[in-house]
């Protein structure tokens, strides 16, 4: 049987191409094998589902990884130069005093390894893709969920040989070859503590133990640790220790659940590394994609075209003047006269929080967040990219058979130590487009993207 089918004109942006993969059972079937997969992790219920993973040409797919690997590069750049030491950058970015902490001591491990775990967000715009914000963390979303989805999808779709008609990386398997990688880089046993608590609202213990199994299975020694448990990891005989590990939580979520870092701190101490390192959060900052769109000296022009075609416009919020289309112009008016041109970002935030979408707000609205954002000095401002569609089958709750729906969807590539680890994307199944977060209780839906 065929596995692909030509969607013919008016399919979207042709960047997604012209084909996609065919649903490969009954819509039931389908939405049991994923919801299955996903089960006790925490993952909200999603109405409506996908029929099939997403399929975009190689040369599109590979596009994405290129250059996020390449931007990824300059945003480390770009957050290293802005102070000598972690004080100094604690300063230059005005970082809240609840980030001071879970440092490594020696200064160099702790900026080497800030960019082991990363997933940029961007969307398709007019003129192809565009690079929103960049998520680096060990607790990224995606992850689990990509492996999930694609474990439905390789049942479905492979063939006696277990051949698929789609290409995609294994997310569990990238991120066990970098901590395969990241124990010969210290020369220490290959043993992984997955970091995290399932007392942080909507997750599970399973969508931790997942991966830990994964690692067991495939080569590796792994367990996963609640915070209190942690000492376990290091306070035991040298061949028991646990040397490496992700970091799959975020400080402001342990804090909202009363959860104390402290266990974290010493486990670094005794010489756990914890990827991704708390130098991370300045790469996450959105801050760093302003100074990298203002442009930094060092940049070669290869990096600036990167820069140019691959970031919207987007800057640090101040009074002060800066370049617009290769004009001068009074930032602080101009953003208050175009806010249908624009959106209003803080530095830091999650699932689309402490955003404002210009063209969504009335004037007054506009005002008054921009001139909240202009008193904290830690916001961007950054031109509005209208999202473009593609057309994917759905299934949706009560419905017997798949359906065709034009969506705009974000897209996610995962890089764990620099490699391709699977595409994750979001979307509304209802087609409109805006801020898409599985987790801040919109309607909205995932699934992977494959090459085909």
């Amino acid at each position: 049987m065929d596995t692909h089918e030509d969607l013919g004109p008016g399919n979207g942006h042709p960047w997604f191409g012209g084909h996609r993969l065919r649903p490969a059972a009954s819509a039931g079937t389908i939405r049991q094998m994923l919801r299955h997969e996903l089960r006790d992790t925490g993952w909200p219920h999603q109405r409506v589902l996908p029929a099939a993973p997403m399929a975009i040409p190689r040369a599109a797919y590979a596009e994405i990884f290129r250059a996020s690997v390449a931007l990824v590069d300059l945003l480390r750049r770009a957050a290293l130069e802005s102070g000598h030491t972690t004080a100094d950058r604690l300063a230059a970015y005005e970082m809240p005093a609840a980030e001071d902490r879970l440092w490594v001591s020696d200064p160099f491990i702790e900026e080497r390894y800030a960019d082991s775990v990363v997933r940029p967000d961007l969307v398709i715009g007019p003129d192809g893709p565009q690079f929103l914000e960049f998520n680096v963390s060990g607790a990224l979303g995606g992850v689990v969920e990509t492996q999930s989805r694609l474990a439905v999808w390789r049942g479905l779709h492979a063939d006696e040989e277990g051949r698929t008609p789609f290409r995609s990386p294994s997310p569990f398997a990238v991120r066990a070859e970098m901590f395969r990688s990241l124990s010969a880089e210290l020369a220490v046993a290959p043993r992984v503590a997955v970091v995290g608590s399932a007392r942080v609202t909507g997750v599970e213990r399973r969508y931790f133990e997942m991966e830990a199994d994964y690692y067991n299975s495939h080569g590796l020694t792994a367990r996963f640790f609640e915070p209190e448990e942690l000492p376990e990891a290091w306070d035991c005989a040298p061949h028991l220790r646990y040397p490496v590990g992700l970091r799959n939580f975020t400080i402001p979520d342990w804090l909202d659940a009363g959860l104390d870092t402290t266990p974290v701190q010493g486990a670094l101490d005794h010489r756990t590394l914890l990827v991704g390192t708390q130098t991370s959060t300045f790469l996450h900052s959105k801050l760093t994609m302003g100074l990298l769109s203002e442009g930094r000296p060092w940049m070669t022009e290869g990096d600036r075209r990167l820069v140019e075609r691959y970031l919207p416009w987007t800057r640090i919020l101040s009074e002060r003047r800066t370049d617009r289309e290769g004009q001068q112009v009074d930032l602080l008016p101009f953003v208050l006269k175009n806010r249908e041109l624009l959106v209003l970002k803080a530095a830091l935030g999650e699932s689309g929080q402490q955003v404002t979408i210009g063209r969504e707000a009335d004037q007054a609205a506009w005002e008054s967040a921009v001139g909240e954002a202009v008193q904290g000095r830690t916001s961007v401002v950054q031109e509005f990219v209208q999202p473009q569609t593609c057309r994917v089958a759905l299934i949706a709750d009560g419905v017997d058979e798949p359906y065709d729906v034009d969506v705009a969807p974000v897209l996610g590539p995962l890089l764990f130590g620099g490699r391709p680890a699977g595409l994750f994307c979001r979307f509304f199944g209802d087609g409109s487009a805006g801020i898409v977060s599985v987790r801040g209780g919109t309607s909205s839906s995932d699934n992977v993207m494959v090459a085909i």
